[in-house]
């Protein structure tokens, strides 16, 4: 199941991350997936393990997977 939302020309995309632990680890997760072209906010929360995405378009799951790799957690999938 994807938890994919459509809200004014914008996708809504939670993805379950494993790892995360405090602050600094939602920074770093944050941090890597903003990055990925076409991505306008990015809310990581530690204690859920959810990243809530915000995208002009449906993200590709291995650049997202990508990004969290090198934030040093693992990309579990979408909630």
């Amino acid at each position: 199941m994807t938890a994919q939302t459509d809200t004014t020309g914008a996708l809504t995309t939670v993805y379950k991350v494993s790892g995360m632990s405090c602050g600094h680890c939602e920074g770093s997760v944050a941090g890597e997936i903003s990055e990925i072209a076409g991505v306008s906010s990015v809310k990581a929360v530690a204690s859920t393990g959810e990243v809530t995405v915000v995208s002009a378009a449906p993200l590709d799951e291995e650049a997202v997977r990508a990004a969290v790799d090198e934030a040093g957690f693992e990309l579990v999938g979408t909630a």
